[in-house]
Formats: structure tokens, sequence, C-alpha cells
């Protein structure tokens, strides 16, 4: 399948608003404020009368969308524009007006949910069922689940801007802390000591030399330890913040806003979270070869993403877009056309360059307008799968956008469900077709350390901090009751196959998931492990699953989890559904030992 491609991509943002773009953008915005003055005129009060017909319903709602869309376009544009260099001080002032903009939007329009939530319990349901609303049902029942908890709108204002001084302040604190903290260090292959940035230390975990592994993470470790008063202080205040909220909301677990929010039953996800740590030992079974294959008397945390070999960091983007596409078509072509329209359309921002965002990431912006994606290729194995994941959260939101504004976006749990699946195509092609035993180890190890990343330490998370909220309600955390709290977790899961550097004390320190989200984590376990099983069904199914996977990307957020997954024959309840996950990777760690024992000759490891 021959593709030509521009191996210097650039994201091109003139579909949303060609340069000048600054005049537009303000234009869309002071029209958004318009719209907002307007919808609350016409609407405020209006429903919590009862006034409102299933027709005039309907009417407001699409006006609501209307304006949720208006709003989000100059939004969206002035991120992607910061990503793209947020040096440009131009593009710094256009993101923060536009959230000023935002807030002011929701704060004029924060009646609108409120008063449909307040609606009597026969109204709602006559209006709901209504089959004029049949295209907004699944947004007025997820909305509906919030009514036990939800105030009268002054009080939902006062949180608002209570949060601006309360919550939102200690989260930009953490932010702002934790990104302009300096770290000392001396890389190996320079003279002296600079002033290195954290994705910097953190990416030499993956470095050859164990003792550079440590140190890196040391330093990074210990800085945060010298903030830990301020650290420390954040995670306090938010977690009574949570605590406290949810006193005043009356919600029966501090988790519930979450589970409300992903639309996933409490007694699912705690048995997903014991499954998991039932199958700790797969972890340690891989954390023993990992310490025989680096040939490591014992096996510290520093080493756990070592290289094994010398894993390829040559590829071309033109090789690697090949890999992954063909991949998708072999799979479903109409992935492959998908992922083709995004390249030619300049959707794709490719290389790393001064002033552009780290890591990677898939925009999706609004039903009918195609996703952006963000990379820093740079030609490593990760960089390939990274392809594959970006693609497949786009693909995601290309499928969805037959839906409306409000189920454009799959609820957390399957949100990963297309990148992570695109992943395991172009593992298993790779696998399929390295005639390298060497390559093949090395391949294998990445991806079983990629599950035990997004499945066992996305529980320890959890669990750490189910603990640290309900000992928050107890009172005040000082740091080494936090310490002591990470390690237990941790220690939990590596047993006696890992040792902890004495710095990693500190890990909870630096994860921004506890600041910015509460429970966060839990999602990534679910993602994984519902794709390891749906992975294992195309295998058994073949071409008949595939429809069936399309059908549950193009619903997007249109139902809870386990309703899009039924016509899969899955159910959620079912611990053995999530077991069954956990198979693939003893499988996948049965092909490692195999591929181990040809490599050794029959020797087996020392």
């Amino acid at each position: 399948m021959p593709i030509t491609q521009d191996d210097n991509l650039r994201w091109d943002l003139a579909p949303l608003y060609p340069e000048p773009a600054v005049t537009a953008v303000d234009s869309d915005l002071a029209a958004a404020l318009a719209l907002a003055d307007t919808f609350r005129a016409a609407h405020h009060g209006r429903i919590a009368a009862g006034e409102l017909s299933a027709t005039e319903l309907f009417t407001a709602l699409k006006a609501y969308e209307d304006l949720q869309r208006q709003s989000l376009k100059p939004q969206l544009y002035a991120q992607l524009r910061f990503a793209g260099d947020g040096r440009d001080p131009q593009g710094v002032r256009l993101l923060a007006r536009c959230r000023d903009v935002a807030t002011r939007i929701t704060e004029q329009t924060l009646f609108f949910e409120l008063e449909l939530l307040q609606l009597d319990a026969d109204l709602f349901a006559r209006l709901r069922n209504d089959p004029q609303l049949a295209s907004y049902g699944h947004y007025l029942d997820s909305l509906r689940a919030h009514a036990p908890y939800t105030l009268a709108e002054p009080v939902e204002q006062a949180l608002k801007r209570k949060d601006l001084s309360g919550r939102d302040a200690f989260v930009q604190l953490f932010d702002e802390l934790t990104a302009g903290l300096v770290f000392p260090f001396r890389f190996p292959d320079e003279d002296q000591e600079r002033a290195a940035t954290g994705e910097e230390l953190l990416a030499l975990l993956f470095h050859g030399e164990a003792a550079v592994r440590e140190a890196a993470f040391t330093c990074f470790l210990e800085q945060h330890a010298e903030q830990s008063l301020v650290l420390t202080s954040c995670l306090n205040n938010i977690l009574l913040d949570h605590g406290k909220e949810a006193e005043l909301r009356g919600y029966p677990d501090l988790m519930t806003p979450t589970h409300l929010g992903n639309e996933t039953d409490p007694a699912m996800v705690e048995q997903l979270l014991t499954v998991s740590e039932q199958h700790y030992g797969l972890a340690r079974e891989y954390f023993d070869l990992k310490r025989r294959l680096l040939g490591l008397d014992l096996l510290k945390n520093t080493d756990l993403y070592a290289p094994v070999g010398a894993p390829r960091a040559d590829y071309s983007f033109a090789e690697a877009w090949q890999l992954v596409a063909t991949s998708l078509h072999d799979f479903a072509p109409e992935l492959a056309g998908l992922a083709d329209r995004l390249r030619r359309q300049g959707r794709i921002d490719l290389r790393p360059r001064a002033g552009k965002s780290a890591g990677a990431f898939c925009m999706g912006l609004y039903p009918g307008a195609d996703p952006y994606l963000l990379l820093n290729f740079t030609g490593t194995l990760r960089d390939v799968t990274t392809l594959a994941h970006e693609l497949g959260h786009a693909l995601h939101y290309q499928l969805a956008g037959g839906q409306n504004l409000f189920d454009y976006h799959a609820a957390l749990p399957l949100a990963e469900t297309a990148s992570v699946f695109g992943e395991m195509l172009v593992t298993r092609r790779l696998l399929d077709r390295e005639p390298v035993t060497a390559n093949k180890i090395a391949l294998l190890c990445a991806k079983l350390e990629e599950i035990i990343a997004t499945t066992f330490r996305q529980t320890v998370l959890t669990r750490f901090e189910q603990k640290a909220h309900a000992r928050r309600g107890q009172g005040l955390l000082a740091s080494d009751d936090l310490c002591r709290l990470w390690l237990e977790e941790n220690e939990r899961l590596f047993g006696d196959s890992v040792s902890m550097i004495p710095a990693y004390r500190w890990g909870w320190s630096y994860i921004s998931h506890f600041v910015h989200a509460r429970f966060y984590c839990y999602a990534y376990v679910f993602g994984e492990l519902l794709v390891l099983a749906l992975y294992q069904k195309y295998r058994e199914d073949g071409a008949a699953f595939v429809p069936a996977y399309l059908d549950l990307l193009r619903a997007g957020g249109a139902a809870p989890p386990a309703e899009l997954l039924r016509p899969l024959g899955i159910d959620l309840a079912d611990p053995d559904f999530w077991s069954g996950g956990y198979a693939l990777v003893a499988e996948l760690l049965a092909e490692l030992r195999e591929l181990l024992e040809d490599e050794s000759g029959g020797r087996g490891l020392s």
C-alpha cells in the first residue's frame, strides 16, 4: 500500500482560523458571550417552572449545544496554537482570554443544567420519553444522575467562584511549582552539570546504564522532596476540599462523582481493582525475567524500563506510517482511509522543535471537524507505537462524528479503546514480521511493560489515592504519612521482586492526576483490560468482530460503557471478563519465555 510522506509535517490551523486569526477569534468570543446572554434571557427560570414543552426543550437543548460549539472553537484553536509554540506571547494572551470568556459563559449558563436537574421527577420522565428528545436522551440521563447531589444555583455559583481561590488555586500552585523546578544534573554524554527538565530526567529511565537511570530518578524525586512543604500542603488541601464537598453534596462515597462522570458501577470498579491485585504475580514474574535479562542480582524500580538489547531507533516517519496504516488497513480498510485523510489535510504536527509542547496528544474538536495530532517523532520504537496510539484516538473521534456534541466524547473508561487497540495491532504486526529473536524479545518486553504500567501501576495509584482520601478525613497528613502510604501500596505490587530506591518514597509527589482529578487512574486499568479482552475476541472471531467494534467507536459517548459493550458480548459485572485480559498477559509472558529459551539455546537464563 504505497504512501508518499512529508517527513516534516506541520499542522495547519487555517481550517479553524486563517491568519491573521486574532480578530476572527475575538469576534467569535464576542458572539459566544452574546449567545450566552440571549440564551439566559430566553430560558432562565422557565425550565424550573415547568413551562417548557418537549418541542421547546428540544429547541433549548439545540441552542445550548450550538452555544457550546461556538465557545469551543476559539478555545481549541488557542490551545493548539499554544501547544505548537508556547513562547509566542500573542498565543499565550489569546489562550488566557479564551479561558476567561469560557468562565464567564459557564457562569451565565450554569442555570440550564441545574434547572433540568431540579425538575419534578414525573415531569422530567415525560419530557425525557418524548420522541422529539430521543437524540438528547443519553445526555439527559447522565445529567439527571447528578440530581440528588446538586445544590441551588446561587450555591453552585458560589462553589465555582470559591474554587478559583481554593481548589483551583492549589492546582495552579502545584502546576507552576512543578513546571518551574530546576534539576541540576550531569548527563552521561556531557562534560558538566546543567539545568535539566523533569521530562529529560524521566526519559533517562530508558537509558542503558543502571547508574544513570538511578541518578536521574533520584535527582528528580529529591528536587520534589525539597518542595515537600508546598506539595504536601497542595495535596492535603485538595483532599480536604473533596471531602468537604462530598459532605456538602451528600455523596455516599468519595468516588461517587467519578463514577457518575465515568458512568461506571462502584461494585464493578472495586471488582476490577481486586482482580488486578489478584494478578500482581504476573508482574512479578515479568520483573524476575527482566532482572535475569539484564544480568542483575537485584532489580530496582529504576530498572523497570531499562532497554533490553538495542531496539531500533532509526524508523523514518514513512516507515512508521506504513506500519501503522497497513495494520489498520488489514483490520478495516475504512480506518486506513480516515487516517490518511488526517495526514493529507494537515492535521498532524510531527517533529520536536523549540517552544512546542512535549509528549503527544490527539485533540478532538467537535462533530464534523477532524481532530489534530501532536507528536514529537524522533524515530524510536516508542514513537511508532505512539503514532498508532494517537491515530487510534483520532479515528475514534472521526467515527463518532455523527453524534451530537454531548455524546461526541466517549466516557473516560472507553476513551483509550481505539488507541490501545491500534497499538496492539501494530505490536502484533511487528512481532510476526520481525526475523531477529533479540528484537522480538525487546518488542515483547516493551509491550509487557506498557501493560504493567497501565494496569498494575494504575491500580497502585488508585489504592494510594483511596487511602489518602480516607486518612485525610481523620486529620492532616504529614509528608511522612503520604510517603508511608505510597511505599505500602507499591510494596504490594513489587513484593520481593523489585527494590525501591530510597528517594522513591516521594513518588506520590509528582503524580498530577492526584491533583487535577479525583480517582482518574482506574479508568486506565479499565481501558487497558478492555482492549486486551477485545483483542482476544478479535483473534477468536476474526472479520466478524470488526463491524461491532466499529459500531462501538461510532457510538462515541452515546450510552454508558456497559450498554455500549453489550453487543460485543461483554458483561462488565463478570469478574472472568477482567481476568480474561490478564490471560493475554500470561500468554505474552509465555511467548517471551519461549523466545528466551530459543535465544539461550535451551539453556535457560542464568
